[in-house]
């Protein structure tokens, strides 16, 4: 492979913690890293994220494939592998990385400079930790055969670690995801009417959203005594409930909540129904606290739960936050997501950030609703986009 087009030049500062990376890849037996998710690959260049390929990786007869190679103990090895497009970005904003290769435009130049690299800095033999679900198998194919000395582990779990504990500047990304979909639900639910058809909501919230500066991710939207939150043309219509559930994305970072809405007044029943909800959702945040044990706040919300009228029809579930809607910590097994429970007995720490979700399904009144997001202090927690947790009314 041609690698004249690698540039290496006085990187930027480091935008992670290097000495947290260096013992979660000593723990996990890891002596280079090759990370290919966008959400990884984003982390470890400080926020980047290449705009040309943001919606889409596909192009051609390939798809974009960026590449972080860092060697444990070694910032001076790291290199980033990426488009050929982006050796504008590097001359505008350089990467930290000693070394780049703005050299692919396919999956397989990718994993052949990924492979160049690695007996560049002498670690043919080594333990490479791997993304799998994130790796196409023609790069695959082409790093194992690359690389036959070497061991090919998965470092998954090793980076959803070091992603768990989140910097200031993220947690304000974070924070301002949230209350941007807090304030764009609130419009579109006052903006809604009788007569209003889901598709036009969910239009709605992607504008709103759209102009406070996200990138619209989802919306789940039920109206009525459905339980169905997919698009349609079903109508919204006096006296029923509405629930929102959306995910935007501010920079990366994923905001995702839930509100409800009622076209009308709710009756005594619907604000009685709201309220346990609330009341299982302030259960668990009772027990959110830097050195807490993750598993308590489960616990604390399934009691609550469990004692509840609304019990045989509400679900209780949380999740860690971050660049995708569920990372570390991970609190409950495939509930519902398929993946281990891993983080149900280890402590949370300050700058964590946790969603918490009660849902109802209620036989006759709907689908109802509340999900927060929830940074951990020291002192307990912060909660971000905590207005509307009641009944907002849609247009009159």
């Amino acid at each position: 492979m041609n690698i004249s087009s690698t540039h290496e030049q006085s990187p930027a500062a480091i935008p992670f913690d290097t000495g947290r990376l260096d013992g979660l890849m000593e723990d996990a037996g890891i002596d280079v890293v090759l990370a290919t998710s966008k959400h990884n690959t984003q982390y470890l260049l400080g926020g980047y994220r290449f705009i040309f390929f943001s919606a889409m990786d596909a192009i051609g007869h390939s798809r974009y494939l960026p590449v972080v190679a860092y060697e444990r103990g070694r910032t001076d090895h790291a290199a980033y592998i990426a488009n050929r497009m982006e050796g504008g970005e590097h001359a505008n904003h350089p990467f930290w990385t000693p070394t780049l290769h703005p050299a692919t435009w396919t999956s397989w130049e990718a994993a052949e400079l990924a492979v160049e690299h690695v007996r560049t800095i002498g670690k043919e033999n080594a333990r490479i930790g791997i993304e799998p679900g994130f790796l196409p198998v023609d790069a695959y194919k082409i790093i194992a055969a690359g690389l036959p000395n070497a061991s090919l582990v998965d470092a998954t779990a090793m980076l959803e670690r070091l992603r768990a504990v989140k910097t200031p500047e993220e947690l304000e990304k974070l924070r301002h995801a949230s209350e941007m979909i807090t304030d764009a639900m609130q419009a579109t639910i006052g903006w809604a009417g009788e007569g209003t058809s889901k598709r036009a909501i969910i239009e709605r919230l992607r504008q709103e959203e759209t102009q406070r500066g996200l990138q619209f991710e989802y919306c789940l939207l039920t109206l009525g005594p459905s339980h169905n939150r997919a698009a349609s043309d079903q109508t919204w219509n006096a006296g029923e409930v509405l629930s929102i559930d959306s995910g935007g994305n501010f920079r990366g970072y994923i905001g995702d909540l839930c509100r409800m809405g009622i076209l009308g007044e709710p009756d005594p029943e619907l604000e009685g129904l709201l309220g346990e909800v609330d009341a299982v959702q302030q259960a668990a945040f009772s027990k959110v606290k830097a050195g807490a044990a993750g598993g308590a706040l489960i616990e604390a919300g399934q009691a609550r739960l469990a004692s509840s009228q609304i019990a045989a029809f509400t679900d209780f579930f949380a999740h860690g936050m971050g660049l995708i809607t569920h990372e570390a910590p991970f609190l409950m097994t495939n509930h519902p997501v398929t993946y281990e429970g891993v983080d149900v007995n280890r402590q949370l720490e300050a700058g964590m950030v946790i969603s918490v979700e009660t849902t109802m399904l209620h036989p006759k009144r709907g689908f109802i609703k509340l999900e927060d997001t929830l940074a951990v202090t020291d002192t307990g927690y912060e909660m971000y986009g905590d207005r509307g947790r009641g009944w907002n009314r849609g247009a009159a």
